[in-house]
């Protein structure tokens, strides 16, 4: 009987990477866990991972867990994810928007469908999962949603400039739309004891997209930060007390720190 024993949680990209560690440490601490991604089945996708091998080894470590595939681009997903988890595991407790689709492109390159597809996913799908899941917790009087972001939000530093630096504009956008979208929802919910909240990496968590990108070949070791700190992180945001820990833009050891774990 863990600390979240009792919660149904969704964690969207948990096919693998870091929405499959935090759908695991949830799942350790007692939540029934609805594990959603595109990739169902391993062989579906290129990367290792899928949604079937998360939800068999949260099983088989004795916790509950339940796939529901979906491609979050499309609005119809979106709402099915909801209503097949409530119907299964029953009212959605903590929501964790992990899930992302990044192409890093100059802006000069950049396609229209790269464009929305990016916002879709990364902003849209926030967004609308999260109005799908407020009525259930406002009526229940609680909630957590927890949205990842990254270091990309930050504005560059310059001028000068460090060389033609390129291609994550588009994905630094998606982020920091991400995070004023959590400061601005937490203030409006604050009164139901909803928290929001939204937590990135304080280093590179090198996951199968990282080194698809090839990102950890520019990162030094002593940059890149394990797959469980970020999991930890968004444990301790999904579990704590609404009345004081939201509204954060925070960075998974900051916030670890700060809370003394």
């Amino acid at each position: 009987m863990g600390e979240l024993s009792g919660r149904v949680a969704v964690v969207t990209g948990a096919s693998r990477g870091i929405g499959a560690a935090i759908a695991e440490r949830l799942a350790q601490a007692g939540a029934a866990v609805a594990v959603t991604a595109r990739t169902a089945r391993e062989g579906d996708h290129p990367f290792e991972g899928s949604v079937a091998t998360v939800v068999e080894k949260i099983n088989g470590d004795g916790g509950r867990a339940i796939g529901v595939p979906a491609d979050l681009s499309v609005q119809a997903d979106r709402a099915r994810i909801v209503d097949t988890v409530t119907s299964e595991l029953g009212p959605i407790d903590i929501l964790v928007n992990n899930a992302a689709i990044t192409y890093f492109e100059p802006v000069l390159e950049f396609t229209e469908k790269h464009f929305r597809l990016m916002f879709e996913v990364q902003v849209r799908a926030p967004f609308e999962l999260a109005q799908l899941v407020l009525p259930g917790m406002r009526e229940r009087k609680r909630g957590w949603i927890v949205n990842i972001s990254s270091g990309a939000a930050r504005h560059p530093v310059g001028p000068p400039y460090a060389g033609r630096i390129g291609g994550g504009t588009v994905y630094g956008m998606c982020k920091a739309a991400l995070e004023r979208f959590t400061t601005g929802l937490a203030s409006e919910v604050y009164a139901d004891n909803i928290a929001v909240n939204v937590v990135s990496p304080s280093g590179l968590v090198v996951t199968p997209g990282v080194k698809h990108h090839r990102l950890d070949e520019f990162t030094p070791p002593e940059r890149q930060e394990p797959v469980e700190v970020m999991a930890e992180a968004v444990y301790a945001l999904a579990s704590g007390d609404p009345s004081t820990l939201t509204g954060k833009v925070t960075y998974a050891k900051e916030i670890l720190a700060e809370l003394g774990k």
